[in-house]
């Protein structure tokens, strides 16, 4: 029995499979994963180079390019600021609270020091605490509450 014979939610299904191999893929830059079952096999390989500089997003081939196509840097141009940058670690959402009902960590003007929680990445459904590594102001936050992050996107400045 081939794949076109199992009917129309067969090929949705593997699909979102491979979306979501994709994602994996990415998120843990792995170099390839491979699926195998009774019915076919799936193979995604990826290339393991540094992330494409701000703002540019890598071409996306197949079936899943529907689904990233969607995604938009949130960075705003960069001019020559002064200060240090809060980077995101890791691939993610970025989120400015710890709850929606509760304040956000930081706004612009405040005071942080090193050490304190700035934000929160939620990556693979955890909620990764980003904690700032230098004391000064808030002069700049660059992403919004629930906008996806890629890693080394600059999310604050401090001065």
């Amino acid at each position: 029995m081939t794949l076109k014979d199992k009917g129309p939610r067969q090929i949705e299904d593997t699909i979102e499979c491979v979306e979501e191999l994709a994602r994996i893929l990415k998120e843990n830059d792995l170099g390839s994963i491979k699926i195998s079952t009774e019915d076919i096999d799936i193979k995604i390989e990826g290339k393991r180079c540094p992330p494409p500089p701000v703002g540019v997003m890598p071409p996306v081939m197949g079936a899943a390019s529907a689904a990233a196509a969607d995604v938009q840097p949130a960075e705003k141009p960069v001019s020559a600021e002064k200060g240090n940058f809060i980077t995101s670690p890791i691939i993610g959402t970025f989120y400015s609270s710890p709850s929606p009902e509760k304040p956000s960590f930081v706004k612009l003007g405040d005071t942080v020091n090193a050490g304190d929680v700035v934000c929160i990445i939620e990556s693979m459904k955890l909620m990764n605490e980003i904690n700032s590594e230098f004391s000064g102001k808030v002069a700049e936050i660059y992403v919004n509450n629930g906008d996806s992050v890629e890693y080394g996107q600059k999310l604050m400045r401090i001065e």
